[in-house]
């Protein structure tokens, strides 16, 4: 794979197409000494960003709750976003808008920093291996858990509430596992590492942590719109470790993961059950269905 400072074409920075090798920061810059950095993970299909103002939404209010102006209207960073798809001619792939203080000063206080916005885009696939999307990940369950909310500004897309997810993965996959699951401070379930997570019973009913600790996904609530057209029960609710050997079926949710089945987590055994393929089915028609039509 290409490493990402070495790849070819233009980056939207600051209102400009710069290339790709030129949108560069300076090695004293206030977001990557503090992680006063936000961003959005957005995907392209067919040539087109599936619910981007929702993600422009989250990403202005993620910079709010982190204290940053965006010098720029969500329509701005929409009409960027768009144009930088199509300089970059991406058609299945993935934009990265991020936002983050400048080099203007250099200690805790920040707030004579410049305020920056880039917006990459580039071809993706899947962010798991086609072959496990079909068989089911494993997970394993993560030391480090979601911290209380009263902590962090646990709502937002901001960098720093990934440091913990790295480590987790990076756990997980040395004992091999594709991924880890992320309790919260509470012992319950919250999460993988850059995913939600379902559960379905022995009576084809959905559980899914409530989002009270860890990021409301915007996928998690598109699949959660879909079960219920289907006439699927959605719980949301705690969920204790406790009750992993009582569920039949297992997924995540997210922009990258999109719908990925689990085949299991630590010793617990799950089914790449019809529900599920299903609605991997339907969300995969959804995404693509504003081209098609």
């Amino acid at each position: 794979m290409t490493p990402y400072d070495k790849r070819l074409g233009k980056i939207w920075y600051n209102s400009e197409l710069v290339d790709w090798a030129d949108a560069n920061i300076h090695i004293l810059n206030h977001g990557l000494h503090y992680a006063s950095c936000v961003f959005e993970g957005e995907r392209v299909y067919d040539g087109s960003i599936f619910k981007l103002e929702e993600h422009t939404s989250r990403l202005f209010y993620s910079a709010e709750r982190m204290g940053m102006t965006i010098p720029y209207t969500e329509q701005e960073i929409n009409d960027a976003s768009n144009k930088i798809i199509s300089v970059q001619k991406v058609n299945n792939g993935y934009v990265r808008p991020t936002i983050w203080r400048g080099s203007e000063m250099m200690a805790i206080s920040a707030q004579q920093t410049k305020i920056h916005v880039a917006i990459a885009t580039w071809e993706w696939g899947s962010y798991f291996d086609p072959k496990l999307k079909v068989e089911g990940i494993k997970l394993n369950i993560s030391n480090w858990r979601r911290p209380a909310p009263n902590t962090i500004p646990w709502d937002t897309k901001a960098s720093g509430l990934y440091m913990i997810c790295t480590l987790s993965k990076h756990e997980a996959e040395k004992q091999g596992y594709t991924d880890s699951l992320m309790l919260d401070h509470e012992g319950n379930i919250a999460e993988a590492t850059g995913a939600n997570i379902f559960f379905k019973d022995k009576n084809g009913e959905i559980h899914t942590p409530i989002p009270d600790s860890f990021l409301d996904g915007i996928t998690r609530r598109t699949v959660i719109e879909i079960a219920k057209s289907k006439n699927i029960k959605i719980n949301e609710r705690k969920i204790s470790p406790s009750e992993l050997p009582n569920f039949v079926g297992c997924f995540l949710t997210g922009t990258a993961a999109e719908v990925t089945p689990v085949s299991c987590i630590a010793e617990n055994k799950f089914k790449v059950c019809e529900t599920i393929i299903d609605l991997n089915e339907s969300y995969q028609t959804l995404v693509r269905k504003k081209k098609a039509a």
